[in-house]
């Protein structure tokens, strides 16, 4: 498909409102202009992201911060960095790890899924359907060995955690964690998850 020369203007339609015959593709998600930050390609199709919650923000900034302190040194964790699966699937996992020599540039803007060890997904209400369904296939598919999805019950974390079994090429569930989770693979990992909740205000804040 040519780089797309099409100047959005105020009132007029963005060429990416209209999908080509086929649907768009992951080299499309670099070139399109004007396009909504954090969108995804879900087969073939431009996926938005939605406002983000106060819990979202927080899973993925705590997540994200104690498995890079975890992982070790040869691998690197990244939050919302896109992946390509395949041609018409880039999705946007909330964080992912994979090894340091698949970064080329601080320029880069995707990393081929297949080099990916372990993706996490906080799922929202909006992304429920796909974090716990349509994700979880496409990363079994791409071969991604741990799967962790992160979700919101009545404000405390809880964390669902698979692993791909190599026979059947799908995702088996080895845990679920409430308050602490504490995992041996793919590295060792121990989370207060109870942090994430948000602190209760002090008394004397409250004055």
């Amino acid at each position: 498909m040519p780089t797309p020369t099409h100047d959005d203007t105020e009132g007029s339609e963005p060429m990416w409102a209209v999908p080509p015959e086929g649907g768009w593709t992951a080299d499309d998600l670099d070139i399109l202009p004007n396009l909504p930050r954090h969108t995804e390609l879900i087969d073939g199709s431009l996926v938005f992201a939605c406002p983000q919650t106060l819990f979202h923000s927080r899973a993925i900034s705590y997540v994200g911060e104690h498995v890079r302190a975890a992982a070790p040194s040869a691998l690197e964790t990244i939050s919302r960095f896109t992946i390509d699966i395949d041609r018409y699937n880039r999705p946007e996992p909330d964080v992912i790890v994979l090894p340091r020599s698949v970064i080329r540039s601080m320029d880069q803007t995707r990393a081929p899924a297949a080099s990916v060890a372990l993706v996490i997904e906080v799922a929202a209400n909006e992304t429920l359907t796909r974090d716990r369904e349509t994700k979880p296939v496409k990363y079994a598919r791409a071969t991604i060995p741990h799967y962790w999805r992160v979700e919101n019950h009545d404000g405390r974390a809880v964390v669902y955690v698979f692993e791909r079994e190599p026979a059947s090429g799908t995702y088996t569930s080895t845990g679920i964690f409430h308050d602490r989770m504490k995992v041996s693979v793919p590295f060792p990992v121990d989370l207060d998850l109870t942090a994430i909740k948000p602190r209760r205000r002090r008394a004397a804040d409250l004055e």
